[in-house]
């Protein structure tokens, strides 16, 4: 049976935090974050805007993604959303 795993990023309203994750489940997360039941970070700092998503079809890959991009600096994962959502849209909508 093929699984697909995901690589995500949430926003605030104003863009101005990140959160990056990684689940099995995209649209249960989200709406688990939107409901402030996803995390206490999320529900601290408002991060319920999905901007960016990779999915994978290994787990390993989707977590070796998020620390990757953990480690990088704010413009280099802004650049990365950018390339596919310039305008910060909510792509859980």
């Amino acid at each position: 049976m093929y699984k697909t795993y995901y690589t995500y990023i949430l926003s605030s309203d104003n863009n101005s935090t990140l959160y990056i994750g990684v689940t099995g489940d995209l649209n249960k997360r989200v709406l688990e974050h939107k409901s402030g039941n996803g995390s206490v970070f999320t529900s601290k700092y408002h991060c319920h805007k999905l901007v960016y998503y990779e999915s994978f079809s290994d787990i390993s890959q989707a977590i070796s993604r998020e620390k990757e991009l953990k480690g990088w600096i704010r413009a280099k994962k802004d650049k990365l959303i950018d390339t596919i959502n310039p305008f910060r849209k909510d792509l859980s909508e």
